[in-house]
């Protein structure tokens, strides 16, 4: 009689045990897109790969267009996104290539060759890239180098009121702090 009692109360003992490890596994499983993670978050274009050159018509040696761009699962309470293209291996050093920013959450594409002006018809804005014009610069590597370059989308927890024309500088105090999750894209390019 007094075995059955000891083995009564360690099972409730065990079983008491097993519920409160099931409950805080459950408590602290929360779904990766409510931490604002990158899981669902997707960024791609139609007219390259990630880690392959960039196409020719995107460069300054061709028709130095901006290349379309895409992007799905931008987390839950984004306010704008915000683009930088970047040529971190470009023969003066870094060189901001292009910017895109207060960009409408319920946009989930750019199109092909945006015109070099301040404000887009979605809404958006563009900054001034290193050479201190609006829109899209190609890269434009020396004959017999092969850059990489980066297009960098953040998604926002705010929707700024910035003017068009701001400076990388400017752009990336509004995004310190502020970005939910952040995608990249990498291509090479070397003169054909």
């Amino acid at each position: 009689m007094h075995c059955r009692r000891r083995i009564q109360r360690l099972s409730c003992v065990l079983l008491l045990a097993v519920a409160f490890l099931i409950g805080s596994c459950s408590r602290g499983a929360e779904p990766p897109e409510k931490k604002g993670s990158n899981i669902l978050f997707e960024f791609s274009s139609p007219a390259f790969v990630n880690g392959a050159p960039l196409p020719g018509k995107y460069t300054c040696y061709g028709e130095n267009v901006s290349p379309p761009l895409k992007w799905s699962g931008i987390p839950e309470g984004t306010k704008s996104l915000a683009l930088i293209y970047q040529d971190p291996g470009a023969p003066k050093g870094s060189q901001v290539l292009w910017m895109v920013y207060s960009i409408p959450p319920s946009i989930m594409e750019l199109p092909e060759g945006i015109q070099a002006i301040g404000i887009l018809s979605n809404g958006a804005k563009q900054g001034r890239n290193d050479f201190n014009e609006f829109g899209y610069k190609g890269p434009c590597p020396p004959e017999g180098k092969v850059t990489r370059s980066i297009f960098k989308l953040y998604a926002l927890d705010h929707a700024p009121k910035l003017p068009p024309g701001i400076s990388e500088k400017e752009l990336i105090s509004v995004v310190e702090g502020h970005h939910l999750a952040e995608k990249q894209l990498m291509v090479t390019c070397q003169k054909e």
